[in-house]
């Protein structure tokens, strides 16, 4: 596949429309997953119950943010053919570096265990089934899911789209059934407040959108995936890669809204408390809008949860490889990441509660993924061609103070409440 994207690289002036770019489409489609994980549900669903559509443009905005940064990730990937925790590797202090695989591995079991939740509450609702024969469905699922990479990147970015395609659809179903009035979509994204709660939330949906883990593996699955023998090829491919993310970026975004959008014209001003509980959603979706909608939101919750779950098991492999230098089968980092969500179920612990105070924990994952991106893509010696012009590097710094920034209010806002 290499040698086949290499070759139409090299004759991109012959091609046109789809063609010229669908054999790079793919790396985008895969870190897109982490956009519409089954945390982006439940505060979705919640902003759209407790503000309606008035907070449409904070998804917008924080959709603006996700373009840019895994743009410049995939870019590190082209440019240095190193993934950025090889970088971080090779140019960190190996006491630093250690450090930053444990809180990296630590981040990415944090992220993994609301995904494999969010996928075990899925088919919970869909067949009635205990919580932990979900998870264990859950668990093959995503355990054949990841054997497809020993066939290439290929087939497993089809499968990832797949998945994304399944929730856009279930959304879609949604979004008609639900029917949004346009009118109040439209002023949705003007800024506005409606109090401080709201803006919690906005923080809750902006903090939450840039996934440490996601930034680590969007620079490895771009890595080597198409040779570059010179600078002009390099441009070229990045130029193509922006397309990838725009366009994957793009579709999540509107997910993302279209879940707003539905639970504001399902649940605003029903006085439904819970709403973005996920088994909650989905209960009272079945009296209001009626049982389609509610399988869709259920289908579309599943695919999310597996296809995010794989994700995050493939980044938490390159996590390993990158800072350390080796890695584990991957069946056997599915069983480990896998582990924290059965002993929850086991438990009787909250699941939702335990994927929101997931949510929580990777607050502190996203200043150590987010600077060194920064502080390399800014760098002539490491980027090359491909270094960041000095307002795309300032417009990253603020994108990064303000997600940083809100993180940590989320956290602060956690601890004060606990």
């Amino acid at each position: 596949m290499n040698a086949r994207a290499s070759e139409v690289l090299s004759n991109q002036g012959n091609r046109r429309g789809l063609a010229r770019i669908l054999p790079f489409i793919g790396p985008a489609v895969i870190a897109s997953i982490a956009y519409m994980d089954p945390g982006n549900f439940a505060t979705n669903i919640q902003g759209g119950a407790a503000f309606g559509y008035s907070l449409l443009w904070v998804i917008l905005a924080a959709n603006i943010m996700a373009m840019l940064i895994q743009n410049l990730s995939a870019k590190v990937g082209i440019a240095t053919g190193r993934n950025l925790p090889e970088l971080i590797r090779d140019r960190f202090p190996r006491p630093l570096v250690w450090f930053y695989w444990v809180q990296a591995e630590l981040i990415a079991m944090a992220t993994d265990l609301a995904e494999f939740l969010g996928a075990a509450i899925a088919i919970t609702l869909l067949t009635g089934l205990p919580l932990f024969w979900g998870a264990v469905i859950t668990a093959i699922i995503t355990f054949w899911l990841l054997t497809l990479q020993r066939r290439g990147f290929r087939p497993l970015e089809i499968a990832i789209g797949a998945f994304v395609l399944t929730i856009g659809v279930a959304y879609l179903v949604q979004f008609v059934i639900a029917r949004p009035a346009l009118a109040d979509l439209g002023r949705g994204f003007l800024p506005t407040f409606q109090g401080t709660s709201a803006v919690y939330l906005a923080v809750g949906i902006i903090g939450a959108t840039v996934m440490p883990h996601v930034i680590y593996l969007h620079s490895a699955l771009v890595q080597g995936r198409v040779p570059t023998s010179d600078d002009t090829a390099k441009l070229r491919l990045s130029r193509l890669n922006r397309v990838d993310v725009i366009v994957s970026m793009g579709l999540a975004g509107l997910i993302n809204m279209s879940m707003l959008a539905v639970a504001a014209a399902t649940f605003y001003g029903k006085d439904i408390k819970n709403a973005g509980d996920l088994e909650t959603a989905y209960q009272t979706l079945t009296p209001l809008l009626g049982p389609a909608a509610a399988i869709a939101f259920a289908v579309a919750l599943l695919a999310s949860g597996i296809s995010s779950s794989a994700v995050g098991t493939m980044a938490g492999q390159v996590i390993m490889q990158g800072f350390v230098g080796f890695s584990i089968p991957l069946w056997v980092r599915r069983t480990i990441t896998m582990l924290p969500a059965f002993i929850v179920i086991l438990l009787g612990l909250d699941p939702t509660a335990t994927l929101v105070l997931s949510q929580v924990v990777l607050s502190f994952g996203v200043p150590f993924a987010l600077v060194p991106l920064l502080m390399f893509t800014a760098r002539r010696d490491v980027m090359g061609v491909l270094v960041s012009r000095p307002w795309v590097t300032a417009l990253g710094w603020l994108f990064a103070a303000i997600i940083i920034g809100l993180n940590f209010y989320l956290l602060w806002g956690a601890l004060k409440g606990a």
